[in-house]
């Protein structure tokens, strides 16, 4: 018996020879993909050597002479923050009594000007570890650096100390895997043996944000909430600190971290800003002057929030 269908035997031929084509050929099975929008260009810095990562994944997103190892300047000063955060029970209330040694420091021996940075710390006050730290990473005071090493340094003398201090830098340099890091000083006023590769510093500087209080400090523009505690009672007034890291007041999400310059270092900057629920951490060292540097981070930073992943 057969079944009418309605349609005409020679067009009921032309579907079905439609249909195998289609079945043996996939043709039509499936709409063809769209192209997936490609990455805006890396952008061209003036940094010798720059990197920049995912702080969440550790996904690189930049790098330029990423494993080179370089002068850091006062970016040390991450890790001396660091060690110290890293303290069993660490107290930031303790005080620690300001040192001839720590305001001498950083004065020329010779002129009596000043020749490194300085939180401008006051001889014979005393002032709290959690002070001290914001003297370390605003205004990157080269005393403050001084007077932690020698708080959390061992030994029965300042050199002893200090030099106990440096070897925690560099064991917890060795800790994080930092395999292109070596520090001989404190503060970053390097004696020669003073350098990091770009990806080390971003690294370093991703866990350090980890911990509440290095973020909140790196964080700040201006701390004006410092004591300085008189031996006979009271404190002495100090002028507010304001932080070296101009990415914080120029650029949208930035969360951080430490500027470095130097003779040998050039201009620095450990950088990190989060927008979407993302944070980036990046590095660039030895840049030409401290507006390039600012805005080779931000090239970076902007172009790491415009990748996936």
């Amino acid at each position: 018996m057969t079944i009418d269908t309605g349609v005409p035997m020679r067009r009921r031929a032309a579907i079905a020879a439609t249909a195998a084509v289609v079945l043996s050929t996939g043709v039509l099975a499936a709409a063809p993909a769209q192209a997936a929008p490609s990455a805006p260009p890396a952008p061209t810095v003036s940094a010798q050597g720059a990197y920049a990562m995912n702080a969440a994944t550790g996904k690189a997103l930049f790098g330029k002479a990423a494993d080179t190892e370089l002068r850091t300047g006062s970016t040390t000063k991450i890790m001396t923050a660091l060690v110290v955060l890293s303290q069993r029970n660490v107290d930031l209330g303790r005080k620690v009594k300001i040192k001839k040694e720590y305001t001498d420091y950083v004065m020329d021996p010779k002129t009596g000007a000043q020749r490194y940075s300085s939180a401008k710390l006051i001889l014979g006050d005393s002032m709290s570890v959690g002070d001290l730290l914001y003297g370390l990473m605003l205004p990157s005071g080269c005393d403050a650096a001084y007077a932690l090493a020698d708080t959390y340094g061992s030994g029965s003398t300042t050199a002893q100390r200090t030099k106990s201090f440096i070897a925690k830098m560099n064991g917890k340099a060795r800790e994080l895997g930092l395999t292109h890091t070596h520090f001989d000083s404190f503060d970053g006023v390097s004696n020669g043996k003073n350098h990091a590769s770009p990806r080390d510093l971003a690294k370093l500087a991703g866990v350090a944000l980890k911990n509440k209080t290095f973020k909140k400090v790196v964080g700040t523009k201006v701390y004006d909430d410092m004591k300085s505690y008189r031996p006979g009672g009271g404190t002495h007034a100090m002028a507010p600190w304001e932080n070296t890291n101009k990415l914080l007041d120029t650029y949208r999400g930035a969360i951080g971290v430490k500027t470095g310059s130097g003779p040998e270092a050039k201009f620095c900057l450990v950088f990190a800003a989060t927008r979407g629920g993302r944070t980036v951490v990046g590095t660039v060292l030895a840049d030409t002057s401290v507006d390039e540097r600012l805005n080779d981070a931000k090239k970076i930073l902007d172009y790491g929030f415009a990748q996936r992943g």
